[in-house]
């Protein structure tokens, strides 16, 4: 396997004339950051359990999988994730606790024994099937992105800065070997004990004929990343890298000669079962299939638009591909038909609430508009009648329910989402923020300081002047005539008289502030960049600022009563505080991928919901086991761009 996506950049950029631009940057193989502390899992960390909904078995990026037969196998990714099926991919269980650690390696000799290899040199070793893992190294500088075992005891891993690790005794020890080189190697080929090949950045290729006791360089003649590698016999073997890089050996790499890739892209792994059957992958979905060494390559149907990380076949009938989002593909037959085995949608949600414990509705991109009514067992689509992205929803009862979005977009249903109608709002701004006191008061929030009001469910939208052209990103009435509404530049304004007059506060914070949770008219909170918290006891005439063990920006917050709140945002961050927020812990949530928005409808039951269309649900049952703290890696997958401005 071997490609990991650079961590993805949402520039967001404030012009007269364009109004909000977005613009995304992303990169491909063998391009990683080094490592940047971000949201770290300390002491006190609470043993709250969260639970993926959507999309399903999980939905965090893995980077690796290994099939030991037609029935078994493991995949590895991002935040520590390990999932494996006893069942051919039909079915998944999810094994947690064991790391926070992004995992990108995997390699099992059998249905018992495996390892996995990540970020900060983390390796982690089963001998029962991965009901239990023992951690053998941790906590060091280097990444490991590649690791291959010929029987029990041994083993290599290869990573950053041309890091070789070897071990003869299943990983007990682990000594470091000269690779007589500082690239970055991406994947690793034992065929026995003694011949193995490693390849990595700027078209390196190892060679080891003495398990490693030497590596000698091979010409691979080009200078593009090379991220997998798979040998069928000591001399038999296939790379595949950067742009529509392949090439094959048949003397054990003395020479390495190009194959054409009938597709121009990126390939990200290789595996071969006999010499003439392999299989390739890449992003958007890409599958090449050959039959004869190499020599032709023929695109199939994956059914799939993701990104592709890691193939595995134990045979050339069975084999089965992981990728970006917790994509899962399995093949019987060669390929010849992939079924897509992972459910649920991947649009990024912005937004969701609950009227009680069981209805709940979540927006997002694409006018994704979605509905439970059995407490997220089940999420099923609705039609919006939109393509526009989706902001906020607000449900007043299990029925009545407002949406807004992009471009002045405001949705009412009266019936549960079975029908939605577009609003008139009177804006083509962008509408964040939304709030609703009864069925017919609300109040929603947007761009260049709009704000909205309506006293009729929506059928009138009146504009109110809020005396600021910052963007406003939430608003919260705890009545018909007090609200609070926050946004860019720490702006914090409040109206006592339903909107006729908004009064600007002093936040004491010049930081993008996103969410705003009010339990009456004088107690409330807000959050925002840089793990921003402030608190008001008397209305907002004071704000004070208050801490916790977070470092990433927050972009919504939520109170079930004066004590129990929970704060959401980038990297998958979850804050917890049951004493008002005089202390803040933080949940184990399970994934990078950045949080939006949450909805408690008591002390313990939650959802919050994010990129890549995460949903995830606490019940207050626990204990999740916490892992070891890390600070969080930088090379996450992360190419959604965000429609939310970050400041």
């Amino acid at each position: 396997m071997k490609t990991r996506l650079k961590t993805t950049l949402s520039v967001l950029s404030f012009t007269a004339t364009l109004g909000l631009a977005l613009a995304m940057n992303s990169g491909y193989a063998g391009t990683r950051l080094a490592a940047k502390p971000s949201n770290t899992i300390a002491a006190g960390s609470s043993s709250r359990q969260w639970v993926w909904q959507n999309p399903l078995p999980q939905g965090n990026t893995l980077q690796d999988f290994s099939l030991v037969d037609t029935n078994t196998g493991f995949a590895v990714g991002a935040r520590g994730t390990i999932l494996k099926t006893t069942d051919g991919g039909n079915s998944w269980e999810l094994i947690t606790g064991q790391t926070e650690d992004d995992l990108y390696g995997v390699s099992f000799i059998n249905p018992n024994i495996g390892t996995v290899v990540g970020n900060f040199g983390a390796i982690l070793r089963t001998t029962d099937a991965g009901s239990h893992w023992t951690i053998q190294r941790d906590g060091m500088s280097d990444v490991l992105f590649g690791v291959s075992f010929t029987d029990a005891n041994t083993g290599s891993a290869v990573g950053s800065d041309g890091l070789i690790l070897r071990t003869t005794n299943g990983g007990t020890n682990w000594t470091p070997q000269n690779s007589g080189t500082s690239n970055g190697l991406n994947d690793v080929s034992f065929t026995d004990s003694n011949n193995g090949t490693a390849v990595g950045d700027s078209g390196t290729i190892l060679r080891t004929t003495n398990g490693g006791t030497n590596w000698v360089p091979q010409a691979s003649n080009t200078t593009n990343a090379l991220n997998g590698v798979s040998f069928t016999d000591a001399l038999t073997g296939t790379v595949v890298g950067s742009n529509t890089t392949i090439l094959r050996t048949t003397d054990g790499g003395a020479h390495w000669l190009p194959q054409a890739d009938p597709i121009p892209s990126d390939l990200h792994d290789v595996v071969f079962t006999d010499t003439n059957t392999g299989t390739a992958i890449g992003p958007v979905g890409l599958i090449l299939r050959t039959t004869d060494g190499g020599t032709n390559w023929s695109p199939q149907t994956s059914g799939s638009l993701e990104i592709f990380y890691g193939v595995s076949f134990v045979n050339a009938n069975n084999g089965i591909i992981v990728g970006f989002g917790g994509e899962i593909l399995t093949t019987t037959d060669g390929g010849s038909h992939w079924t897509v085995q992972s459910h649920g949608t991947k649009q990024t949600l912005y937004g969701i609430t609950f009227s009680d414990i069981n209805t709940g509705t979540s927006v997002g991109a694409s006018g994704t508009i979605l509905r439970t009514t059995n407490g997220g067992s089940n999420w099923l689509s609705q039609n919006s009648g939109t393509t526009n992205q989706l902001n906020e929803v607000v449900f007043t009862d299990t029925n009545t329910g407002t949406v807004v979005g992009v471009d002045g977009t405001i949705l009412r249903t009266t019936d549960g989402g079975n029908q939605w109608n577009g609003q008139v709002s009177g804006t083509t701004n962008l509408l964040f923020g939304l709030s609703f006191v009864d069925t017919n008061t609300g109040a929603a929030v947007g761009a260049n300081g709009t704000i909205l009001k309506t006293a009729d469910g929506g059928d009138h939208w009146q504009l109110q002047t809020s005396g600021t052209t910052n963007f406003l990103f939430n608003v919260a009435f705890t009545d018909v005539n007090t609200g609070t509404a926050v946004g860019a530049g720490g702006t914090i304004l409040r109206t006592t008289n339903g909107g006729s007059n908004w009064a600007p506060q002093t936040s004491g914070t010049a930081v993008a502030l996103h969410g705003v949770a009010f339990l009456d008219a004088n107690t409330g909170t807000v959050v925002g960049n840089n793990a921003t918290i402030l608190r008001t006891t008397d209305g907002g005439n004071h704000w004070g600022p208050q801490s916790s063990k977070a470092t990433d920006h927050l972009w919504d917050v939520a109170f079930s009563d004066v004590n129990n709140g929970t704060a959401v945002g980038e990297g998958g961050t979850i804050i917890r505080t049951t004493d008002g927020g005089s202390t803040w812990n933080v949940d184990f949530s399970g994934t990078f991928n950045t949080l939006y928005d949450v909805s408690f409808v008591d002390g313990n039951t939650g959802t919050v919901v994010g990129d890549v269309g995460t949903i995830l649900k606490t019940s207050g049952s626990g204990p999740t086991p916490t892992p070891t703290p890390r600070a969080t890696p930088a090379p996450r997958p992360r190419p959604t761009p965000r429609a939310r401005p970050n400041s």
